[in-house]
């Protein structure tokens, strides 16, 4: 892959894991009795608190907070795994590695000390949440990477 050529694994990686992650959030939070417009409000209060005021607006906020920090997931990845060729051998090991490394940063420290929430998370949090990490962000954003930086056979 060409040096420049970087932004077609990290956009379908971001656009693959942000679609499965978000689409499972939306499953979950219907099922729990939410709505999903509330839910995306809480995402985009992240960076912008006034979003859980904001009505429709702060719901389009926080999809596009959610793939913001995906494509940061996506890249973080994709570009150490340019560097790092055993990232691309064996991408479900890896691709389970990295979600577990997202799942942490994301639930023990961002979200903790962003909106005070309790740690331990609740064992229904911990499993929804690991789940959502290596299933449907981890490992598709590994096999990504591993399809678009694997060197061509001749």
């Amino acid at each position: 892959m060409k040096e420049g050529s970087m932004f077609k694994p990290i956009a379908i990686a971001t656009a693959v894991s942000g679609t499965l992650d978000i689409l499972f959030a939306m499953i979950l939070t219907v099922l729990f009795g939410r709505e999903i417009g509330n839910m995306l409000r809480y995402v985009g209060s992240g960076p912008f608190p006034q979003a859980t005021d904001m009505g429709m607006s702060g719901a389009i906020l926080g999809l596009l907070v959610h793939f913001a920090l995906m494509a940061i997931m996506a890249a973080s990845y994709v570009l150490a795994a340019r560097r790092a060729p055993a990232l691309i051998q064996k991408p479900i090991q890896w691709g389970v590695l990295y979600g577990l490394a997202t799942y942490v940063v994301m639930n023990w420290l961002v979200v903790p000390v962003r909106f005070g929430t309790p740690l331990p998370p609740s064992p229904l949090s911990m499993a929804t949440q690991l789940f959502a990490h290596i299933v449907l962000v981890g490992i598709p954003i590994a096999l990504i990477a591993a399809r678009y930086l694997r060197p061509r056979l001749a």
